[in-house]
């Protein structure tokens, strides 16, 4: 057994927006590294894709157990009852993975629609925060001095706003402000919080910020290589599988074509 798997042995995982994406990667890397002895909590609002992935993990690895949950995390409410709900064996929560987000389209101020603001709000921002306050007193109650990963995926555009851009952006930076502030709140404990930043990925989140138009997503990865899910989700266990007292705080996240938000190589496209 490596010692990354080591490390993660015995552990229970919850991850956000674990339907697609980089969510249903990393429960899939995370089961790969330690499939001896491993609890998977898998929350996204699709369930029955959530019930597939779980079935299709523990078949794979049998010394994982997988249990869906059906969350929207902008919902406050279900948030509030999440941990409350959890069977027993899955309540002693080691590792959150603040997953699920989204961008509702690229218009620019003043035709941006209210809808579209409180969406990418209430799930970017207010969602993380309020999943990550449902599981800190669980890391906190551990002796002496708490334990646990708290681990946001951010984005570029936290860092660099761009044209069209502009409420994802502000998300993803609040999620920045957020997660260093937390990480100073939580110096004296031994909770670790870690953000990772992605930049081009290819997944289903160009359709939703296209409104399911599949053609007008395809084209936003012409002539370039974009990261996979499975990149990302890499990132994300060598994270967690780090010794308790070394902490990738930080970590962005490109493809070799990028080097900036806005800056990036695309080959001609015949």
């Amino acid at each position: 057994m490596s010692s990354m798997a080591q490390r993660l042995k015995g552990k229970t995982i919850v991850i956000t927006g674990a339907s697609s994406g980089i969510g249903k990667s990393c429960a899939f890397e995370f089961a790969r590294t330690c499939p001896d002895d491993l609890k998977l909590v898998l929350t996204a609002r699709r369930i029955d894709t959530l019930k597939e992935i779980a079935r299709d993990i523990e078949g794979e690895a049998k010394g994982v157990k997988v249990l869906p949950v059906k969350l929207d995390v902008s919902n406050a409410d279900e948030v509030a009852g999440f941990v409350g709900n959890l069977p027993a064996e899955f309540k002693d929560v080691d590792i959150l993975v603040n997953n699920a987000g989204l961008v509702k389209g690229k218009e620019t101020a003043p035709h941006i629609s209210t809808a579209d603001i409180d969406t990418m709000f209430s799930t970017n921002v207010t969602g993380l925060i309020n999943m990550t306050q449902a599981l800190l007193p669980t890391f906190l109650a551990r002796a002496p001095s708490g334990a646990g990963d708290i681990i946001n995926i951010g984005s570029i555009a936290g860092r660099e706003p761009y044209q069209g851009g502009s409420i994802y952006c502000a998300t993803k930076a609040a999620v920045r402000s957020f997660t260093d502030s937390i990480r100073r709140e939580l110096i004296a404990t031994r909770v670790r919080v870690i953000e990772i930043d992605p930049g081009q990925v290819e997944t289903e989140f160009s359709v939703v910020r296209f409104r399911g138009d599949e053609e007008r997503a395809r084209k936003e990865y012409e002539g370039v290589e974009p990261l996979t899910p499975q990149d990302v989700a890499e990132v994300v266990v060598f994270a967690a599988g780090r010794r308790e007292n070394v902490v990738l705080a930080d970590a962005l996240v490109f493809p070799n074509h990028q080097a900036a938000a806005t800056v990036m190589h695309r080959k001609a496209v015949l």
